[in-house]
């Protein structure tokens, strides 16, 4: 499959999935609620073509509650990675809400964890809040310091 002119997202690496669930965890009473960066699979060593979600970013200003989580778009990175969002259910529901399904519109995979947090208590969904699979990989995850390692040349580049 596709998404948006890309190859789609074969997985989650397992050490971004652990630190969203935890991140759940610690914000629990309350949602939480990240966006999802993929990488190339084949940067990763995984012989598929497509990509492996690799990060989990926490938006500046998100604001939770014990029934929803949101942030100003005007804070969303324009990032051309991300693939999806990641929120919790604190009641431990692993289904999209009507307002989950509104905002699911923005993304190829959304993954829903649900309380009590674990690592059989998520479920994917695509963009139209269907059900979808989404394997958990164990491979080895770039250097974040590269994230932040970019001249102006890169940026120049970036934008033509």
């Amino acid at each position: 499959m596709v998404f948006g002119g890309k190859p789609s997202v074969l997985g989650i690496a397992a050490e971004a999935l652990e630190f969203a669930t935890e991140a759940a965890e610690d914000t629990h009473p309350n949602e939480y609620l990240g966006l999802l960066r993929a990488t190339p699979a084949s940067d990763l060593g995984v012989a598929e073509r497509g990509y492996v979600i690799t990060d989990v970013l926490v938006v500046p200003g998100t604001e939770t509650n014990p029934v929803s989580a949101t942030f100003g778009s005007s804070q969303v990175p324009n990032d051309m990675r991300t693939v999806g969002s990641i929120h919790s259910h604190p009641n431990g529901v692993l289904a999209p809400s009507d307002a989950d399904r509104a905002m699911f519109g923005k993304g190829e995979v959304h993954v829903i964890l649900g309380a009590p947090y674990g690592p059989d208590r998520w479920r994917a969904f695509d963009h139209e809040g269907e059900p979808r699979s989404l394997d958990v990989l164990d491979v080895e995850l770039p250097d974040d310091e590269a994230f932040f390692d970019f001249t102006q040349e890169d940026i120049d580049e970036e934008l033509e």
